[in-house]
């Protein structure tokens, strides 16, 4: 596996990198797998690629404060991005692991990997999330092609919470274990550095 620690300054060319890269690992499987580290060095929105604007954004917010919007390839909630959040791409070659063939059995085997890799407790809950005491810290989302997939996560370390609410609505899809609780009581800091937590996914 090829580990990049790769970030572009524009927010766009940064989900153009990773759907670039599952491309061309698709027309060249011979490349190999790779994990990629990459951050916002300023708060923005991103979209799933099935997410509505309406029911997701607080549109009048993000205008007022200058926040950009932008969709990516993956599917998935709409997340808040910014400084103290960190974010990885894995793009996976499905016929060396045969858990990665369905959709369920490759979350379950990534959370897995990603919830012992991070400690503290981590657990998978819902679909697709990674939680400590049922309070989310990452969010992912999966594209496929016939022969790899592009799996995307967040991880928030020590991100700003309180902006989270002043400009995403409450998703109108909500896994069972958030049992209704807006943002504030939902989500939560992995806490450390980005750094560490960098190198702990990594190894």
């Amino acid at each position: 596996m090829r580990l990049l620690n790769l970030t572009h300054p524009d927010l766009t060319e940064n989900l153009a990198i990773d759907e670039a890269l599952l491309v061309e690992r698709e027309m060249q499987p011979e490349r190999g797998e790779i994990l990629r580290f990459w951050e916002v060095p300023y708060h923005a929105v991103v979209l799933g690629s099935g997410g509505i604007v309406r029911d997701d954004v607080d549109v009048e917010a993000c205008q007022r404060d200058g926040i950009p919007l932008a969709r990516r390839s993956s599917g998935g909630g709409t997340v808040l991005l910014g400084p103290g959040c960190l974010l990885y791409s894995l793009v996976l070659d499905m016929e060396a692991n045969p858990a990665l063939a369905g959709i369920s059995t490759s979350y379950d085997f990534i959370m897995g990997v990603m919830a012992r890799a991070i400690g503290t407790g981590a657990t998978m809950e819902g679909s697709s999330d990674l939680a400590i005491a049922r309070l989310k810290f990452s969010g992912n989302a999966q594209q496929r092609k016939k022969r790899f997939l592009l799996h995307h996560g967040t991880i928030l370390v020590n991100f700003d919470l309180g902006l989270v609410p002043r400009y995403l609505r409450p998703p109108p899809r909500q896994p069972e274990y958030r049992k209704g609780r807006e943002h504030h009581s939902f989500i939560r800091n992995l806490g450390g550095t980005v750094e560490l937590i960098r190198q702990q996914v990594a190894k």
